[in-house]
């Protein structure tokens, strides 16, 4: 029996480079899904980067702000130019394409970035590491911390002893340690209920707090495994076996480092949706990637981490668990038959699309 009808509001950001392209093809995936699963999808467009910049001339807008906080959900394409070649890098860093998104991460609160790992079957031969490291699976999500650590400490350089010196404070509280627990914990209990902190705990003051506040939360999630790495120990084992790994739990240096080590380990960018989450439901979704700006335009970008990320939305954000699932089935359907550009390697069996290719199958597959 098909549920009673549900209506969301979704931000939609299409953004720069490839962004339209592949947005534009998560929508059709999210349209054919509604359609199937019985709920209603309000799109309302925003501008942030690059685009916001050509309009405004500013990569973030008070009203785009406004709008996204108006919606259930935002889903974005990707951010930036080429900053070899792009005006909008001539510009003071402050008013550049990726200050937009810092800037809309401050805002809404997004706190908890969550990069999903996941090594499909038919994409085992793109995975760089051994096939016996492959065979065992990989199928981890990462877990950083978005607005604190030393990205958003105190700055400053000056001058010590006739020499330029330069500071970066790496500080935590222990809300800001619990609230992304929270949602790591809460990840784990949907998944395969293990969860690992990353940190120094034999250096860092800050990461030996992180330590004290995941031990004591565990205690209130008795099914939960928990365990602790140092980072350097972790880098080394993403590649060593992958498979160990179910939720890392990291703060926000950690994180940005190991989800693009994470990246790699799966065989391709293309492949890697992410969430930002606030408190509560509401969340930003993206794909992992950049914003390819020497591919634009061309039907050669693949569009799969963004309909992933979409469905990434319908399953933290919207709740509807069903709808992504279906989702993520008719992906990896696809992949048995199908690759862009980025995927296909010589006498692999598979036929070549597009990224309207790609997102018309996963469509038909739905």
């Amino acid at each position: 029996m098909r549920k009673e009808k549900r209506n969301y509001r979704i931000g939609v950001i299409a953004g720069d480079g490839i962004g339209p392209e592949i947005i534009a093809q998560a929508v059709r995936v999210l349209d054919r899904t509604a359609e199937k699963f019985g709920f209603a999808l309000d799109y309302v467009p925003m501008d942030l980067g690059g685009c916001s910049i050509d309009r405004y001339g500013i990569p973030l807008t008070e009203e785009t702000v406004t709008l996204a906080k108006s919606c259930d959900a935002v889903l974005m394409g990707s951010i930036g130019g080429d900053p070899k070649t792009s005006p909008w890098y001539q510009l003071e860093p402050s008013r550049r394409p990726e200050a937009g998104l810092l800037g809309i991460r401050k805002a809404l609160g997004l706190f908890a970035n969550l990069r999903f790992s996941n090594l499909y079957e038919d994409l085992k031969d793109a995975c760089p590491l051994r096939e016996d490291i492959a065979a065992e699976g990989i199928d981890f999500v990462i877990l950083r911390e978005l607005t604190g650590g030393l990205y958003f400490g105190e700055k400053k350089t000056e001058m010590v002893n006739g020499e330029e010196r330069a500071t970066d404070v790496l500080a935590y509280s222990e809300s800001e340690i619990r609230r992304i627990a929270v949602k790591a914990f809460d990840s784990a209990m949907l998944r395969r209920k293990k969860l690992t902190l990353v940190d120094k705990a034999n250096v860092l003051e800050s990461s030996r707090l992180w330590r004290k506040v995941v031990s004591s939360m565990a205690e209130d999630y008795p099914e939960v495994e928990v365990d602790y790495m140092y980072v350097d120990n972790a880098a080394m084992q993403l590649v060593r076996r992958p498979s160990q790994f179910d939720v890392i739990l990291t703060e926000n240096m950690f994180g940005d480092i190991l989800s693009d080590e994470a990246s790699m380990v799966v065989g391709s960018i293309g492949m890697q949706p992410s969430a930002s989450l606030a408190e509560g439901s509401f969340g930003l979704y993206e794909p992992s990637h950049g914003s390819a700006p020497d591919i634009a335009g061309q039907d050669r970008a693949n569009p799969l981490a963004t309909i992933l990320s979409a469905a990434c939305m319908l399953r933290y954000s919207l709740g509807e668990e069903e709808a992504a699932g279906a989702i993520e089935s008719a992906v990896m359907s696809v992949l048995k038959q199908y690759r862009t550009p980025d995927l296909k390697s010589e006498g692999d069996g598979t036929l070549a699309v597009g990224t309207a290719g790609m997102g018309e199958k996963v469509v038909q597959a739905i």
